[in-house]
């Protein structure tokens, strides 16, 4: 169903693109580090919430994107543009509500989730906090049309939309910071312009009626029982997997901020540069999505397993090269973060080990998955993902840093522990073939 030249043109945009995405959260952090190491730690703790936050309507798009691929594998365009129509308005909807509450309850949330903090910290969050929540509606639009793009295999859209947006947040950023002084302030309201500019480029271009895909009565989306029903059927229990996984890092980051500063921003370094590693993996997986959900609506299941191994081998091949890379050229990438010496150290030992678990485990605990979600088995991927999460990422970490001493390596330890499980687990699944069970569109 898909020819090399087809897989290419759709993964190297969305690598592309995943490297915008990160790249936006690496210009907040340095630009951020010009006003000190608390600006840094206060922006890191708001930015691992605001994906807790994010991901409730990201999954949303995710199952928007399986129901509309298995439709265009079925050739029925109409349910497709269909599903696209109540993706946009239930997402939107729950992002207007995610924001609502994140506006009226910033300080609250934020003290219940992190305690006690530095009031430095704190200030700093707030302000950060505010600024990113006023974006969630926009970024909800943009997530869904990027995903409705990616079905149709035009991953070139999305990637534009992205580099317009980090071209406008690293501009706004730098003289927000750099002329106006204004700090994490500054940060925060070049954020929320370039989110607010990719989502009306998205909206505007998913209008085009040439597209397989389109929604050309924005004002009148209406509302589809069934087919919200199906949306939520995927969307569901991949926006509860997603978000226990981020209520596990929050609160594994609390015990990380009980550290002290060193520590959360070792972490939040470590982190960004972590964030690059793993960018092949997670593109790939986005176009796991477009491809096996295809195939699966074409109920071509032996296509649907021929290309996830294709794409998984895929996967390893480039991060090992990637992490090959970051590993030689660490000193130079952590430089960029102007840390204190011993902050440094910290994030060096971090990024090391995480270059070299990632290369080995992280494709099939995580791209892997994105094939079985594709063919509907999503009740399956919950489970596990849960399980682990709360038995061997958080439990481990408190047993490895805490009683053992280990600190924020053994956060980082656990972490690798989870990953080890979900890949086992999830690799059994598919080889048995009783993903294949649950394929048949509802």
């Amino acid at each position: 169903m898909f020819t090399n030249k087809q897989l290419y043109k759709l993964i190297i945009p969305l690598i592309i693109e995943q490297i915008l995405a990160v790249t936006v959260g690496m210009v907040d952090i340095i630009m951020v580090a010009k006003a000190g190491e608390v600006a840094v730690s206060g922006v890191s703790l708001v930015d691992t919430l605001n994906i807790l936050l994010i991901t409730i309507f990201s999954s949303l798009a995710t199952g928007g994107a399986v129901v509309a691929a298995q439709y265009l594998g079925h050739k029925e365009n109409e349910n497709a543009c269909l599903a696209a129509r109540q993706l946009m308005l239930i997402s939107t909807i729950i992002a207007l509500f995610i924001m609502t509450i994140s506006l009226i309850a910033n300080y609250h949330i934020l003290k219940l989730i992190y305690g006690n903090i530095d009031a430095e910290v704190m200030k700093n969050a707030k302000i950060y906090f505010y600024f990113t929540s006023l974006s969630f509606p926009f970024l909800a639009i943009y997530n869904s049309c990027a995903a409705l793009f990616r079905v149709m295999g035009n991953s070139k859209i999305s990637m534009f939309a992205s580099l317009i947006m980090n071209i406008i947040n690293m501009v706004g950023s730098a003289t927000m910071v750099s002329v106006f002084h204004m700090g994490v302030m500054g940060v925060s309201i070049a954020a929320l312009t370039a989110r607010i500019s990719a989502a009306m480029i998205m909206l505007f271009l998913i209008r085009n009626k040439n597209n397989p895909i389109h929604i050309d009565t924005i004002l009148r989306l209406g509302f589809n029982l069934p087919m919200v029903k199906r949306i939520l059927h995927i969307g569901v229990p991949n926006g509860l997997e997603n978000s226990i996984f981020q209520i596990g890092k929050i609160l594994v980051q609390g015990l990380t901020a009980s550290f002290g500063t060193v520590a959360i921003t070792a972490n939040a370094v470590a982190n960004n540069i972590a964030g690059l590693e793993i960018i092949p993996g997670s593109a790939i997986g986005l176009a796991m999505i477009t491809v096996v959900g295809q195939c699966v609506g074409a109920r071509d299941y032996d296509q649907a397993k021929k290309y996830a191994v294709k794409l998984l081998k895929l996967t390893y091949l480039i991060m090992i090269i990637l992490n090959i890379v970051v590993i030689l050229f660490r000193y130079p990438i952590v430089s960029i973060y102007n840390l204190s010496p011993e902050t440094t150290s910290l994030a060096l030992q971090l990024i090391i080990y995480h270059s070299i678990c990632s290369s080995i485990i992280w494709p099939g605990s995580f791209t892997l998955p994105n094939a079985i979600r594709a063919a509907n088995d999503v009740k399956y991927t919950m489970v596990i993902s849960i399980i682990s999460m709360w038995v061997w990422r958080i439990g481990f970490s408190y047993i490895l840093a805490k009683v053992i001493g280990l600190g924020v390596l053994g956060v980082w330890i656990a972490m690798t522990i989870d990953w080890l499980f979900r890949m086992i687990c999830f690799t059994i699944r598919f080889i048995s073939g009783k993903w294949k069970l649950h394929a048949l569109i509802h």
